[in-house]
């Protein structure tokens, strides 16, 4: 027996000018992605039909950006097939969010996109855009802060993908003033989500003035300090002098462990053909340099503590098996 098709499974050649893409703006522009599709489209051609929604006479663009961008750059490529759908706006936007969770997926900020222009856009409260986009409406509160609560400069690197939504997602926890300076750092020491949730932590507990400036400009040490990694630079039992040299070993120590995380976990991949010949010279001074500290350290516990050594090898002497037991 034989069925009539439904009428959002027919399809239609449009011209690519016909295409209306007000809704580009709620998509992520993915070069690699539509590069890929112009070999695809001039190799097999269309596989899969776009999506639009007809509303007033217009063909508003739902599924297919990536194709429309790639059969305009293909000279000859004129039409792409269509399935039409009869929507208004706001059903268009919830369709353009559910067909786009397949594949790539919808992005958290895209996501963020088409949460607030359904809420200022089209009058929806956040209880009508959760029933719509079938979520909680916690979750549709969390996308709306990520763009609401952010400063214009946050709001334009997460569009650009400077900034990911889980750093957005701390710095929203800043009041919007303060999140400039924020914001600075993390681009400045190219700080990940949990050094950025760190940073944020110390600032809202700085209580005085003097305290977030150290923390704005020493973040990694700052973080390290909070964590007891690092001396701190004034300790009362010592004498001046002993402050002095206690703030440089703690400096030491510090640039120690992030040269061996270097050299252990990124080293040689990390660095150019030419980059070698060029930090050969200083590489050398610091194998020279710390044989030397090496030495003179040694010399100096030997001085003060006659009985270092024997302590030493105390206490880095292996376990026998019945001490492991």
């Amino acid at each position: 027996m034989s069925h009539a098709a439904r009428p959002e499974e027919t399809t239609r050649a449009l011209l690519l000018s016909e295409f209306d893409e007000r809704f580009r703006r709620y998509r992520l522009s993915v070069p690699e992605a539509e590069r890929a599709l112009v070999d695809s489209l001039k190799r097999y051609g269309q596989m899969a039909p776009v999506v639009v929604c007809v509303s007033d006479g217009e063909f508003l663009l739902i599924d297919g950006f990536k194709r429309l961008a790639a059969a305009r750059s293909i000279k000859g490529f004129d039409t792409l097939r269509a399935r039409s759908i009869e929507c208004d706006e706001r059903s268009a936007k919830a369709a353009l969010y559910n067909l786009n969770r397949v594949g790539r997926g919808v992005q958290e900020i895209e996501e963020a996109w088409i949460v607030q222009a359904l809420i200022r856009e089209d009058g929806l409260s956040q209880v009508e855009v959760a029933e719509l986009l079938s979520h909680h409406k916690s979750w549709v509160c969390r996308r709306l802060a990520l763009l609401e609560r952010l400063c214009p400069a946050a709001r334009d690197d997460l569009s650009l993908g400077l900034l990911s939504p889980t750093q957005a997602r701390q710095l929203v926890r800043l009041p919007a003033g303060n999140q400039v300076d924020a914001l600075s750092v993390a681009r400045r020491e190219s700080l990940n989500g949990d050094e950025l949730r760190g940073v944020i932590d110390l600032l809202i507990a700085s209580g005085t003035s003097e305290k977030k400036a150290f923390v704005l400009e020493k973040p990694r040490l700052a973080l390290e300090q909070a964590a007891g990694l690092v001396a701190r630079s004034w300790d009362p039992r010592l004498s001046p002098g002993g402050n002095r040299i206690h703030k440089q070993l703690g400096y030491l120590l510090e640039q120690l462990s992030r040269l061996e995380n270097w050299l252990s976990h990124r080293g040689r991949s990390e660095l150019a053909a030419c980059d070698a010949a060029i930090l050969r010279p200083s590489f050398e001074n610091v194998i020279r340099q710390s044989t030397q500290v090496t030495a003179l350290t040694t010399d100096f516990l030997r001085a003060c503590f006659p009985d270092w050594e024997a302590q030493t090898k105390t206490d880095t002497k292996t376990p026998s098996k019945e001490e492991s037991a």
